[in-house]
């Protein structure tokens, strides 16, 4: 969202506003001066939630009623039922994208309002193929296409002396297979290898605190750090020489492509959805069986063992990630949302 927001402001006669409505409603990636931030005034209490959450509603349809935009682009399954439901019956054309594992039941409310308001947005949008296709199968929308997310580039060169370092970057929550992604690394048993886990913690779970400890417990501390949420992901890409991805559940991880971006050979397991669109197996990379731990840990034992192979692999990194260049993706998002009105 953070790239779409800043190519669209830089264009001509575009103006951009940025309603948060979250609880936390904080800007974690770096934005242009020039997009407009809306927030509510009032702090989201969560014993008050009924009340909060109403009064949110009430807030989002006059900001909108306020601005009186060309285009509206909603991003997150239970956010856009919130955005369609808190502005029907206004003139103000919706723009959807489900962000998530696209067959994600969301229960039998959430499900419900999904089939009952998606099909009032102007359009939708799916980051892989699997997705538009499971919106056409559910009849949420006519107006349905497929956009992958923009990848930015990770720029690398000799200076950046590659490591014996596995990395994995991701939300701390269970369906990213944190700890089994542990395990399995020291089941390799390769000592002069290291790990490194790049995340925070995210729905209300300290895993943050959990794994540390389990790794302190299994006195693995000087092979495996998890290094919490960092500004500068980039130069841990620059200098690992595999990244591992062990998510069981998807709905585009672009932390894939950005590593792939940056000449990372990467072993992934096959979700849906999101993986295979970036990596071709045993080409760039490979894709495993979901939740297929045992043959996870030996493909990623073979890249470790092979450097020869890791250099194949990083010479075709880029096979199946030059149609997610940020420039043409941003384009498809603004031409589909603007039905080039600008």
């Amino acid at each position: 969202m953070s790239l779409l927001l800043n190519e669209f402001v830089g264009r001509e006669y575009v103006a951009v506003d940025l309603i948060l409505i979250g609880k936390e409603r904080k800007v974690e990636f770096p934005l242009s001066s020039r997009v407009n931030i809306h927030r509510p005034s009032f702090d989201f209490d969560d014993s008050k939630r009924n009340q909060h959450t109403l009064k949110t509603l009430i807030f989002l349809r006059k900001k909108i009623m306020d601005i009186k935009p060309n285009s509206i682009l909603s991003f997150g399954e239970l956010w856009n039922n919130f955005v369609l439901l808190a502005l029907l019956g206004l003139p103000f054309p919706v723009f959807i994208s489900d962000r998530s594992q696209p067959d994600k039941d969301l229960g039998k409310l959430h499900n419900f309002l999904r089939s009952k308001l998606y099909p009032k947005a102007a359009g939708f949008i799916g980051q892989t193929e699997y997705a538009a296709n499971n919106a056409l199968k559910k009849k949420w929308n006519n107006n349905i296409k497929t956009i992958g997310n923009p990848i930015r580039k990770i720029l690398c060169s000799e200076f950046h002396k590659r490591e014996k370092i596995v990395v994995t970057v991701g939300r701390l929550i269970p369906t990213k297979n944190i700890k089994e992604l542990v395990d399995l690394f020291l089941k390799i048993n390769m000592p002069h290898w290291k790990l490194l886990v790049i995340g925070g913690n995210a729905k209300n779970n300290d895993l943050l605190t959990k794994y540390r400890n389990y790794i302190v417990e299994l006195g693995a501390g000087d092979r495996i750090q998890l290094l919490g949420g960092v500004k500068d992901v980039e130069k841990y890409y620059q200098i690992a020489s595999i990244f591992a991805f062990a998510s069981s559940s998807e709905g585009f991880p672009n932390v894939i492509g950005e590593a792939l971006s940056a000449e990372l050979p990467v072993v992934a397991f096959d979700c849906i959805a999101g993986p295979s669109e970036m990596i071709e197996d045993g080409v760039n990379g490979f894709l495993v069986p979901v939740r297929s731990f045992d043959a996870f840990k030996e493909k990623l034992k073979m890249l470790m063992e092979d450097e020869c192979l890791r250099k194949s692999f990083s010479e075709k990194a880029f096979i199946k990630i030059q149609k997610f260049e940020q420039q043409y993706i941003c384009n498809e998002f603004f031409n589909f949302i603007t039905k080039n009105k600008f």
